[in-house]
């Protein structure tokens, strides 16, 4: 069963990932209304760890996280779609890559 994401600042991080993700899928898999299965796997992947994240809403982005709950294999995945698509978020969706950036700047808080 899929848990619910806690607060509006995980379902924004979950909305950007998904964002990213679309965006590298279309541009690499050249997908159009939906995720290929890889991609879709790693969406599925990321929204688990936002779910059981320690830190919940007082965490800073995953990238500068000090706990990296992200097996190898699935964390050189997100990082090659972030390397992709952050850049481009800028102009396709700027409010959430700005909130993204500002996140960045967030040290994490004490665990939940």
């Amino acid at each position: 069963m899929e848990h619910q994401l806690s607060s509006r600042r995980l379902q924004r991080e979950a909305h950007t990932v998904a964002a990213m993700i679309r965006r590298y899928c279309r541009d690499h898999h050249h997908t159009t209304d939906r995720l290929c299965a890889d991609c879709a796997e790693l969406l599925a992947y990321a929204r688990r760890r936002l779910t059981r994240c320690p830190f919940q809403e007082r965490k800073t982005t995953c990238g500068k996280c000090p706990v990296h709950c992200y097996a190898p294999a699935m964390r050189e995945r997100i990082r090659e779609v972030m390397r992709y698509a952050g850049p481009r978020m800028l102009f396709s969706h700027p409010l959430l890559a700005l909130m993204h950036l500002l996140d960045g700047l967030r040290k994490p808080g004490p665990r939940a």
